[in-house]
C-alpha cells in the first residue's frame, strides 16, 4: 500500500513522511500481536518504496543496474529488524530448493560473518567481498532485499567496475532512489519507535547470523531488541534520530 506520493514542492518530503508515518502506525496496530505483523508492514514499505520511485524518477536518466551485474554487492548492507527478520524467514523456506542446487546459503551467511563482523564502511569495500547472497551475478534474496538495497541505484555501470576496483571514489547515484528510500525507512523507524518496537538498523551478515540460528520473531514482536547485538555503531546514533523524528512529527 502506497500511503502518500512525494511531490516535488517545498512541503513534499516533510507531509510524505508525515503521512507515511501515519500509515505505517495504522498497520502496527491493526496487526499487533498477529503473525503477519512484519509481512504488513514490509508490503506496505516496498509498495511505498517502489510505487514513489517510478513516480519521482520519470523523465530521470535510466539507471544502469540490470538483472546479472553484481558489482556494488560488496558494500556494507544494513537492515531493519523486521527485514532481516523476513529475510531469514525466506532463507529458512528456501533451504530445500537451495539444497537440490547445491547451494547452503545460511553457511554463507555465516561464513561471511566472520570475516566482516566489526568493519566500518570502508573497511568492507576495502575488503572487496562479495555479498553471500550472489550466485552467477543474481541475488538470490531479490524478492525480500531490503531497503538499503533497493534505494542504491548507480547511473553508470563503468563507473561501479571502476570503484569496486578502486580506481574511482564515487559513482553518479539515482537521487529519485535514495531519497525515496531514506523517507520510506525512516518513516518506518519512527512509526516502529512510537509503537514499541526495536526500530534500529543492524549489520545485515551478523544480525542474520542471529536471526538464522534462533527464532528471534516472538521476542522482537513482543517488544523485545534480540538484534541490538548487530546494531551498526558507526552510523547517526539512535538518540540522534529520534530527536530528528520528533522534530518532523512536530513541524
Amino acid at each position: 500500500m502506497t500511503a502518500a506520493a512525494l511531490t516535488a514542492d517545498d512541503a513534499g518530503p516533510l507531509a510524505f513522511f508525515k503521512a507515511l508515518h501515519d500509515a505505517y502506525s495504522q498497520t502496527l496496530e491493526r496487526f499487533r500481536g498477529n503473525p503477519r505483523l512484519i509481512d504488513a508492514v514490509l508490503s506496505q514499505a516496498f509498495d511505498s518504496f517502489e510505487g514513489n520511485v517510478a513516480l519521482q524518477s520519470e523523465g530521470q536518466p535510466e539507471i544502469a543496474c540490470h538483472k546479472g551485474c553484481a558489482t556494488c554487492c560488496t558494500l556494507r548492507v544494513s537492515a531493519t529488524s523486521p527485514e532481516v527478520l523476513l529475510i531469514a524467514r525466506f532463507m529458512r523456506a528456501a533451504r530445500p530448493a537451495l539444497a537440490r542446487m547445491g547451494i547452503d546459503l545460511e553457511q554463507r551467511v555465516f561464513d561471511a560473518d566472520k570475516i566482516t563482523r566489526g568493519l566500518d564502511e570502508a573497511a568492507r569495500v576495502k575488503l572487496r567481498r562479495r555479498c553471500p547472497f550472489i550466485e552467477k551475478g543474481a541475488c538470490l534474496i531479490y524478492a525480500v532485499r531490503p531497503l538499503a538495497c533497493r534505494g542504491h541505484a548507480s547511473l553508470d555501470v563503468r563507473a561501479c567496475v571502476d570503484a569496486a576496483a578502486g580506481r574511482a571514489d564515487s559513482v553518479p547515484y539515482s537521487e529519485p532512489h535514495m531519497v525515496v528510500r531514506s523517507l520510506v525507512q525512516n518513516a518506518m523507524q519512527s512509526a516502529l519507535r512510537d509503537a514499541g518496537y526495536a526500530w534500529d538498523t543492524q549489520e545485515l551478515n551478523h544480525a542474520l547470523s542471529m536471526a538464522l540460528r534462533d527464532d528471534l520473531e516472538p521476542a522482537w514482536t513482543a517488544g523485545a531488541d534480540p538484534l541490538a547485538a548487530a546494531t551498526i555503531a558507526d552510523e547517526i546514533g539512535a538518540a540522534e534520530m529520534a530527536r530528528t523524528f520528533d522534530a518532523i512529527k512536530a513541524a
